[in-house]
């Protein structure tokens, strides 16, 4: 009998070694690698169990799949393009009910896919799903297809789950399951009988193999349990959603072959102690990843909030509020929506060489980078001032078009002076001081307008732009627009 070899494999990137290193040589990461035993039965095909428990269940649809695309032997055969679609229409989608999460899939859930969501604990990550999952389960007014849907808790029990239904709306949903429930095997086999049109695991790190020796949680156990499921999911044409927790490093816990193995990566953002969460595409098979979904978290779940939001601006008109010192309002494009983020920046007193630089929400590097701007075009002594800056609301800014009233942001904190009441400004920074134009500046001073903006701080080479009544204000240097802080 062969004796099994152990590898380590690094929660991290997913690289294999065959001893343990304190630092992964592929990523760099400390302390990452993980012992994984490889059994002798390693090297038949993993997903033979699938396929036989499919075939033995007399369903149509995996009999429908296999036959159309396995040989004789089984194995795959390669077919014309035009043929490949099969039953499944790619056209088709899987609507959830829920606006914005639709937006962010690109129209919903494409049969036979795998979408991995991820976040940090509570941010709303089982709300968002379960919610998804009662509306999908009842024909509603929104005129959707009903869909039955299998809800798997690995963390909850279904009681549990039940009083959690019903506090958002979902229990009396006539196609929605639970199963709660850990084993792999015994979800498949549960996910047989139902026949569900779409498959929550709620989280997939609970999941386990019973025949693979390492721990739930593990780099072997995700590994395989994420492969098998995605197996499941072009097998049977079932829509498999996966949830994953955020380690405090940011990632999805475990290795990054989980995202790699998935079709669609979407991360649930925003601070838990805070009303508004952001859901972002970060990776998407059949949309695009530029889109956004913004929700409130209320008492009876997650509400969306309507298209151009202005994200940490607060109600009320914005020419009737009292200037603020170090914050400007941007207009943020987010895919085809544009929303107004409040930018804030503060200076405190530091050491010269140990000057601190902290940003929540926007690109460190390009805080630097401002700051130095600002530094050699603009006068200003920040080598012995402590920078601090951030977006309100938790939205995360990457975009050029946010550097003009970042840096107006923290000159004004500097300056201790404010933009005028009703006031925003969009423009890219150049290393040589001057203002930049801007993509899709018409319909930033659109969005600007009708959130009650009177002026506009834009780049000079597009002030012949008009739009709504908003004045564009043209900005040329980084000098002028330090002159605007009243």
């Amino acid at each position: 009998m062969a004796k099994p070899r152990e590898v380590f494999v690094c929660r991290t990137c997913g690289a294999v070694q065959s001893r343990w290193l304190g630092k992964c040589p592929d990523c760099g990461a400390w302390d990452s690698l993980e012992g994984e035993r490889v059994e002798k039965s390693a090297g038949r095909d993993p997903q033979r169990g699938v396929v036989e428990a499919w075939r033995a269940s007399g369903a149509d649809v995996a009999e429908l799949m296999v036959e159309a695309k396995a040989g004789a032997a089984g194995a795959p055969v390669a077919v014309p393009i035009a043929q490949a679609a099969g039953k499944q229409s790619p056209a088709r989608r899987l609507v959830t009910g829920i606006g914005e999460l639709d937006r962010v899939l690109g129209g919903g859930l494409v049969p036979g896919s795998v979408v991995l969501i991820g976040g940090d604990p509570g941010i709303g990550k089982s709300t968002l799903m379960l919610q998804a999952a009662g509306l999908m389960g009842t024909a509603g007014t929104s005129g959707h297809e009903v869909h039955r849907v299998l809800y798997v808790s690995s963390e909850e029990s279904a009681e549990q789950v039940r009083m959690r239904a019903a506090r958002l709306g979902a229990a009396a949903s006539p196609g929605l399951f639970v199963l709660a429930d850990t084993n792999l095997a015994r979800i498949v086999e549960q996910t047989r009988k139902v026949a569900p049109g779409v498959l929550v695991i709620d989280s997939v790190q609970m999941i386990y193999k019973a025949d693979l020796d390492a721990a739930p949680g593990s780099v072997a156990q995700l590994r395989r349990c994420a492969a098998e499921l995605v197996y499941l999911a072009k097998l049977s044409g079932i829509a498999v959603v996966l949830v994953g927790h955020v380690t405090k490093e940011g990632r999805l816990a475990g290795p990054r072959l989980l995202e790699h193995l998935v079709d669609a990566v979407l991360y649930f953002e925003g601070d838990r102690y805070h009303a508004h969460r952001i859901l972002r595409g970060v990776k998407n098979r059949f949309g695009t990843t530029l889109e956004i979904g913004i929700f409130e978290m209320t008492g009876s779940g997650l509400k969306e909030v309507p298209g151009g939001l202005g994200v940490g601006v607060l109600d009320g008109d914005p020419s009737a509020r009292e200037a603020k010192v170090g914050a400007v309002v941007c207009p943020v494009m987010t895919g085809t929506r544009c929303v107004l983020v409040e930018l804030q920046a503060l200076t405190a007193t530091g050491f010269i060489g140990a000057a601190k630089r902290k940003s929540s929400g926007l690109d460190p590097n390009r805080l630097a980078m401002l700051i130095a701007v600002l530094e050699q075009h603009a006068g200003l002594r920040l080598a012995d001032r402590d920078v601090f800056a951030s977006s309100v609301g938790g939205l995360r800014v990457g975009e050029p078009a946010a550097d003009l009233p970042l840096l107006m942001a923290i000159a004004g904190a500097h300056h201790r002076r404010a933009v005028s009441p009703g006031t925003a400004a969009v423009g890219e920074v150049g290393l040589g001081g001057e203002v930049r134009a801007v993509t899709q500046i018409e319909q930033r001073l659109r969005e600007a307008g009708r959130l009650g903006f009177a002026r506009v701080l834009v780049p000079a080479s597009q002030t012949n732009v008009k739009a709504g009544g908003v004045e564009a204000v043209p900005v040329k240097t980084v000098s002028q627009a330090i002159e605007e802080l009243a």
